[in-house]
């Protein structure tokens, strides 16, 4: 078996390594006041293909800690990766692609609703650097009307 060589879509991942200081504006529902996270995240990478995010952070409700995984196959043509959090059950499976200008990596995947009756519903987290030194994400759940709704947006800043 050889070694898989990175592709380009790899390489736009490999920005994301580094330290980065992280503040989150949430709002679960319009009829919910706004709060603020703030933390840390150390991004890493495993042999060039895949990147590895460790957050920690500080929530309404004490601490969190996170581990975002995201690489790209290309025998699916898609991103792929998992998002884990110290203060939820459910294993986040994402997928996704490129916006169509490139400028954006559109993830989507399944969890549990906001309605908090066990039904799953889709999500969307949308990745972004503004600069090499600053990136954003914003959060969006689908509503049962078929609307997407933004919850939450993160933004991280270089150390």
């Amino acid at each position: 078996m050889h070694s898989a060589e990175p592709a380009a879509e790899h390489q736009w991942l490999q920005r994301m390594i580094g330290e980065w200081t992280v503040a989150s504006e949430c709002r679960m529902s319009p009829d919910q006041p706004v709060f603020q996270l703030s933390g840390h995240e150390v991004v890493r990478t495993l042999g060039g293909l895949w990147v590895i995010a460790e957050g920690k952070g500080s929530t309404p409700d004490g601490g969190c800690d996170s581990v975002m995984t995201l690489g790209f196959d290309p025998a699916h043509n898609a991103f792929v990766g998992t998002f884990i959090g110290s203060t939820m059950t459910h294993l986040w499976l994402y997928r996704g692609h490129f916006s169509e200008d490139g400028r954006q990596l559109v993830l989507e995947a399944e969890g549990p609703s906001f309605a908090g009756d066990g039904s799953l519903t889709l999500f969307r987290d949308i990745i972004e650097f503004v600069s090499d030194d600053q990136r954003q994400m914003h959060s969006l759940v689908l509503n049962p009307d078929g609307q997407w709704q933004q919850f939450m947006t993160t933004r991280y800043h270089r150390r």
